[in-house]
């Protein structure tokens, strides 16, 4: 049976029980530390932890985890890789990094390689919890001061281009416009987004233009994050 239905059966028949979470990182002081934290809630348990990435995908077969918590510095194989390698695999488990980094390429790397969250190890227990219950609901979440800091960083390396401010109220996105922000936010191209959707690359262009203008934004990537903070993922 592929991941993807097991996740679906056990999310559809564990309604009411903890949320099961396999703990991803290195050090075993932080595995632990994070462990305690989360047995002192009754919304999650932690069911298996990994050293590393190249034991997760035994560990998921073995555990059947609802969410992982993903640290990125890691030796063998770090986060991005294990993402990477989950999303060759078509492992749908949805993976909330957990870092110390917030250098704003390492989010960009993380986003486009399948993270569902993505949040700083100092966060609180409450806002943890929060967050696996959000990706295990099915939706994106980074921690609001990290995608503050991505786009302080973005506008440094881009000052030299104008920009203007999202509009406070957001023209509402067609439901095809919607498929095309998810497809970007996956990283895709414009010729593979056309051909995801069975599309001219000169529609698909024309749709991503539209969302440009209607988000308010100057590139596709501040347009996923601007779509990432406001929900419009979801």
């Amino acid at each position: 049976m592929a991941n993807s239905e097991k996740t679906q059966m056990n999310n559809s028949s564990e309604k009411n029980l903890p949320i099961k979470v396999l703990l991803v990182d290195d050090q075993m002081l932080v595995r632990e530390g994070i462990k305690a934290l989360l047995n002192l809630s009754d919304k999650v348990t932690v069911v298996g932890e990994a050293t590393d990435g190249t034991q997760v995908t035994d560990k998921i077969k073995e555990h059947c985890p609802d969410v992982i918590l993903l640290d990125l510095s890691m030796p063998i194989m770090d986060g991005i890789e294990t993402l990477n390698l989950l999303r060759n695999e078509n492992i749908k488990t949805p993976c909330i990094i957990l870092t110390t980094f917030d250098d704003h390429q390492f989010i960009l790397k993380g986003i486009r390689s399948g993270a569902r969250g993505y949040l700083l190890k100092d966060v609180s227990l409450d806002r943890l919890i929060e967050a696996i219950r959000t990706v295990y609901a099915g939706n994106k979440l980074i921690q609001p001061a990290l995608t503050e800091r991505l786009l302080q960083g973005m506008d440094n390396i881009n000052d030299s281009t104008s920009s203007f401010e999202a509009p406070s109220n957001i023209e509402p996105l067609t439901p095809k416009e919607r498929e095309v922000l998810g497809l970007m936010a996956s990283g895709c191209s414009n010729k593979e987004i056309s051909e995801a959707l069975h599309k001219s690359e000169g529609t698909i262009k024309n749709h991503v233009s539209n969302l440009l203008s209607k988000l308010g934004v100057r590139d596709r990537t501040r347009a996923v994050l601007f779509a990432i903070e406001k929900g419009l993922l979801n």
